[in-house]
Order: structure tokens, then sequence, then C-alpha cells
């Protein structure tokens, strides 16, 4: 396939995915979007990677495509990093050969969860799962090429396609008479409709418009604004569900909080500070709880409509406009329809 500058092609993986499928709508005005699921780009088989990118020769690479089952990767630990750290590579080393961009996302699970405040790009890295190692292999293997790539760290991530937390509550919430949700980990619940816009913004500032200052390569966090706990997450999806007219067994007000540890030994878990970008000219709004909402009310449409839940999620308390990431840069969308 020849590259034709004037229209560049992007190609993205696991497109099926809930944040592929985002990517598609997201990166559709910037040029030809090469969008692929596992059929035609397996990375549980990387050594098939290197054909299919010749084969369209891509200006951008975006990588969604994970394993991303975190439990399970304890007991299949070859995959998890066969996906997460060898494809990743891989595909880094073929966007080196060819000029063109990666970019790559990563996780919160890089870090152990120490830490009492968020984390940012400089923390120690010291990942306690399999999973977690294996996105951090896939980190290194991306910077140990020198290729020109944009590594994205991000965290309770939900979408319009496949499961996240939110929607399992929904689901128990109309299932069972109560519910019992971790009270003491803390996060920035993190739509993959507002990952899939940042993404399409620097692809069009960092390589459409050719501003390479704007973000040099490397690591960088991307996640909603304020925080919250899985608890308060899930009372707050139930609770916005049920003024919605969902019919709930469970009663929102009376989800049962646990704790994992002591209460005089809480952490802040794995929370990662981010950055949101700025469009229209004015200081985004990307707090977690407003995309939340959106989220939720995208799931109550599609389980009138169809019967089941569609995408979207949303949290609860303690929000507030989260400062930009030390490494992090605002900026204004470049191209048309973002």
């Amino acid at each position: 396939m020849q590259r034709n500058p004037a229209v560049p092609t992007i190609l993205v993986t696991g497109c099926n995915g809930q944040l592929g499928f985002e990517l598609r709508r997201s990166l559709a005005p910037l040029g030809n979007v090469v969008a692929l699921d596992r059929s035609g780009c397996d990375l549980a088989r990387p050594e098939t990677l290197r054909s299919v990118v010749r084969e369209h020769r891509p200006d951008v690479i975006v990588n969604p495509a994970a394993f991303t089952a975190v439990d399970k990767a304890e007991t299949e630990a070859e995959l998890a990093f066969a996906i997460n750290g060898t494809a990743a590579g891989i595909l880094a080393e073929e966007v080196k050969a060819l000029g063109s961009l990666l970019v790559h996302y990563s996780t919160d699970y890089v870090f152990d969860g120490t830490k009492d405040v968020a984390y940012v790009e400089t923390d120690a890295v010291n990942p306690q799962s399999v999973y977690g190692k294996s996105k951090l292999a896939g980190e290194q293997a991306i910077a140990a090429t020198g290729a020109q790539a944009l590594v994205l760290r991000t965290c309770w991530v939900a979408g319009a396609h496949g499961g996240n937390f939110a929607k399992t509550m929904l689901r128990l919430g109309k299932e069972r008479d109560s519910l019992r949700v971790i009270a003491d980990q803390f996060g920035a619940p993190t739509t993959a409709a507002l990952i899939a816009d940042v993404t399409a913004q620097i692809v069009a500032r960092h390589w459409l418009a050719g501003d390479r200052q704007a973000f040099a390569g490397g690591v960088y966090h991307l996640a909603a604004a304020g925080e919250t706990t899985w608890h308060a997450y899930a009372t707050e999806v139930l609770r916005y569900a049920k003024a919605h007219g969902v019919e709930l067994k469970a009663d929102p007000e009376k989800s049962k909080p646990f704790l994992l540890r002591p209460i005089r030994c809480r952490r802040r878990g794995r929370r990662i500070r981010g950055w949101t970008p700025r469009a229209c000219g004015r200081p985004s709004a990307f707090i977690y709880r407003t995309g939340s909402r959106a989220c939720i009310s995208c799931w109550i449409r599609s389980f009138r409509n169809s019967g089941q839940y569609a995408q979207r999620h949303y949290p609860g308390r303690r929000f507030r406009h989260a400062a930009l990431s030390h490494h992090a840069v605002c900026f204004e969308a470049t191209a048309a329809g973002i």
C-alpha cells in the first residue's frame, strides 16, 4: 500500500474493544482509519504483526488492544506477556522503520499502590501483578526501540463496548438485594470516549500539524479529574440509574462498604494524576462525574431499547478539577470534527 501524505493512514488495533470502538469514531475525521479486530491483527501471535503493518504502512498506529483480565493473567502469564509486552515492542520496531508514530496505552497497575497521593509519570514503577508486569514490559519494549511513541497510562476505564465495573454493578443491582463493595481503594473513573478524544487531539497536533514539540515521546498519565472509591462509585451508579427509572433490587443507599486492610492503613491505591485537554478554547470540564453520568444515560437507553446495558460509567463524591500533570501540555483541537 502506498502512503498518501495528504490523507494519513491510521491503523487501530482491537477495534471492537471498549476503547477501540471509541477510537474509530474520534480518529475518523483525521484520515484513513484501518480498524482491525483480532482476526486481522492478533497480538496473541506477535510474529504475524510485522506483515500486517507492512501491508498497510500506516502513518500512525494506535494500539488499544491488550490482555486486560487482571486475575486471569495470573494463570495465563505467557499470553499476557505476549500481548501486552512482546507485541507492543514489535509494533514499535515497525513504527520506527516506517518513521511513523505509535500511540500505546498502559495502566496504573505498573505502580504498587503504596503512595499516599496520586502518582505522576516520574514515580518509580513496581507492579505487583502479572498484568501490571506485562504492561510494564510493553512500556519498556517500546522505549528500547527508540521509536517515536507516546504511552498513555490510564485507569478505571469504561466504554460502550465490553465489560466494566459500573456495568457489573448495574447488573448485580438488578439481581441482588444488597452489594458489598471495596471502600478503601481510590481512583478516577475515566471514560473510553475521553481517552479516544484526547488521542485524536494528540494525533492531530503531533502528526497532522507537525508539532512534535507539543508531545515529546514518552509516558503520560491520562485520567479524568477528581477521585472516588469503588464503593462510592457503585453507590452513585445505582443511585443515578434508579433516579432515571431503572428497577433495582439493591437499595443504593444500603450498599455495604468493606475494607481490604485496616482503616488506619488506608492508602490511595494506584490512583494516577492525569490531565485533560482544552477544547474549543475552553478549559476542559472532564471531571469524572460529568463523563460518567453520560455513560449511565447511555446504558439506560440501551437497556430500555434492547434489554441489555450498553457502555459508560459513573462515580461518586469528592471531585474537583485536577491540576495538569507536570509532564503534560494543554492543547487546542486542530482537526475538523474534534
